[in-house]
């Protein structure tokens, strides 16, 4: 008897989660029947993180439940730092705005607190389609042909604002190995930074690698290239560039904590986060479907066809990152950094 009350039980348990999960679909589904899903990108268009947000929108509609359509809009400024306090504090709540984060939402959050009006552990990441190294290139007319010849000649450099990793990452290795240079800001979006440095403007940018092997693959050719890799800064090396040095291998011992701090934006990568308050069983279906997307290949064509890799990342995956990269730097580390790359400035 007594088993058979147990078989029943489970049975039951069984058939109440079979209910649940339904009731949830059914939820799901009758949100974003006939709806729109807005994917806010920080920046202006014809980036990176533009191209990756187009390339989700054309895609995962398709995989959440009622098929929404899916749209992106640009919401460039203070280097991506008002799409993300938009998204956290303003835009809505119910699973039908999200956002392309910037890689250096953690690293922003803990640096420059003032600015950053958001809790990077409390938006919802959904999944991402790749990881970054920040990659700094320099103009080969400018007679600097490794990153030791920055310390004889000073370089301008262009980028959108200081709280992305294209300036951080710059400032970070001028400060640790005593080169000289200045970054300019107000350029909306890596193509403006690139076209500056086309038109005299600039000599000088860092981006993830994608950015530059997408856009200007032709600065690197030949044998008197118009513009060289000279540094990287990531967790790993990227796997194009093995003989472009990593920051962590020429800074001092006791740097190297600052480094990995500034490194750790490279793993969140492009991918979607929604903000905080849209409901759990909403996240679950929209984690699900970007899981999906990210399996799908006719989605991994559209990104070869763009020059976009796809490394996959589960958005449990990449909370747990940014989580843990709360938990884990000190304040000690934080301060340094501040120091370093903005002058003590909180």
């Amino acid at each position: 008897m007594h088993s058979r009350q147990t078989i029943a039980a489970v049975i039951a348990i069984a058939a109440a989660s079979i209910t649940s999960t339904s009731t949830f679909a059914a939820d799901v589904a009758d949100l974003y029947k006939g709806r729109t899903i807005t994917i806010a990108i920080p920046y202006g268009p014809g980036g990176t993180y533009d191209k990756y947000g187009s390339t989700f929108a054309r895609h995962l509609g398709k995989h959440i439940p009622g098929k929404p359509n899916v749209i992106v809009q640009h919401r460039p400024g203070a280097g991506g730092a008002k799409a993300m306090n938009y998204t956290y504090n303003v835009a809505r709540k119910d699973g039908t705005f999200g956002i392309v984060p910037l890689d250096a939402a953690v690293v922003n959050q803990l640096i420059r607190p003032d600015k950053m009006k958001y809790d990077a552990n409390k938006f919802q990441w959904l999944g991402s389609s790749n990881q970054t190294n920040s990659v700094l290139v320099v103009r080969s007319d400018t007679g600097v042909k490794s990153i030791q010849d920055m310390k004889n000649i000073e370089i301008i450099g262009a980028n959108s604002g200081r709280f992305n990793s294209g300036y951080m990452n710059p400032k970070l290795a001028m400060g640790l190995l005593g080169l000289k240079g200045r970054m300019v800001t107000g350029y909306k979006g890596s193509s403006r930074s690139i076209l500056a440095i086309e038109q005299g403007e600039a000599q000088m940018s860092s981006f993830n690698w994608l950015t530059w092997d997408s856009k200007v693959p032709h600065w690197f050719e030949g044998k008197n290239p118009f513009a060289r890799a000279l540094l990287q800064n990531g967790t790993e090396k990227d796997p194009a560039l093995p003989n472009v040095p990593m920051l962590a291998d020429l800074v001092q011992e006791k740097d190297k904590p600052l480094v990995a701090f500034i490194a750790s934006m490279g793993p969140i990568g492009r991918g979607i986060t929604m903000p905080p308050g849209v409901p759990k069983h909403v996240i679950k279906a929209l984690r699900k479907a970007y899981d999906h997307m990210n399996a799908d290949p006719a989605f991994e064509a559209e990104l070869k066809k763009r020059r976009l890799r796809l490394i996959a990342s589960s958005g449990e995956k990449i909370q747990a990152i940014v989580r843990d990269a709360l938990k884990s730097s000190s304040p000690e580390v934080i301060k340094r950094v501040r120091k370093v790359i903005f002058g003590g400035a909180s």
